[in-house]
């Protein structure tokens, strides 16, 4: 990576994220993101999501130590050797998903999501979602509590507790993810190419409302969600060696 010269620390609300980000801005000074050449966030998992959104336009690399709970885009918490992790981390590369969604109103909202989009029912009763692929129909109805789109990145977080599977950092491919499909009984979902442009139009909305959620970003009362990867917009994450993406990603299929 190189050694800084500028580092801007950010933290979550939580004491000891703040208690860790004035000790860190004490000892190693604090830039503004916009003057800085990383930026270091600490925190949990959804902090850092929170950070990569709020950066985007930057184009700085963000390294992250855990201050939260799960900490799986993390690096271990350490004030000591904070210049030399740096200097040594490696750099992972990954494209965000595009949201569109209209709701019954008919806006149309737009969002980034890092780790998936999720459609969610919204009422007492299961959703019934109908599925295009790239302009060709391919589920007619899926009664589900829900379905989502889920990247390599954010395919051990919420798509992997649907039972979705991990995919390798680096695969072309996003994963199609049912919670708790109702009918089809067995259907699991499916493995698409990432270029692949994916709508989901909400079947009896007034009946069986849904919520769209990129990230956290939540749209209520969708009528259609449309989602696709978009190449143009890049996240830098930065990791210990050997504690990449890649390896945390082959660690959590074998713990």
């Amino acid at each position: 990576m190189g050694n800084p010269h500028k580092i801007a620390f950010v933290a979550s609300n939580v004491p000891i994220a703040q208690t860790a980000r004035a000790a860190l801005a004490a000892r190693f000074g604090d830039a503004t993101p916009e003057d800085a050449d990383l930026i270091v966030a600490l925190g949990g998992d959804g902090f850092m999501l929170e950070t990569l959104h709020a950066v985007q336009k930057l184009g700085k690399p963000v390294y992250g130590m855990n201050r939260g709970t799960v900490g799986f885009l993390m690096n271990e918490y350490s004030e000591s050797d904070l210049l030399e992790r740096l200097e040594e981390a490696e750099e992972e590369v990954i494209n965000p998903l595009c949201m569109s969604a209209t709701d019954k109103n008919g806006q149309t909202h737009e969002a980034l999501a890092i780790n998936e989009v999720s459609l969610l029912r919204a009422g007492p009763q299961a959703a019934k979602l109908r599925i295009t692929v790239d302009g060709r129909l391919r589920l007619e109805e899926l009664s589900c509590d829900g379905c989502l789109l889920a990247t390599p990145a954010g395919s051990t977080a919420y798509n992997y507790s649907a039972h979705g599977p991990i995919l390798p950092i680096g695969s072309d491919v996003l994963a199609l993810t049912a919670v708790a499909a109702f009918r089809p009984r067995r259907w699991r979902g499916a493995l698409l190419p990432k270029n692949a442009h994916v709508r989901f139009d909400v079947l009896d909305p007034e009946k069986r409302p849904v919520m769209a959620d990129a990230d956290s970003s939540s749209i209520r009362n969708v009528l259609s969600v449309e989602v696709r990867s978009d190449p143009t917009i890049q996240h830098r994450i930065l990791f210990d060696p050997g504690h990449g993406l890649e390896e945390r990603l082959l660690r959590e299929q074998f713990s």
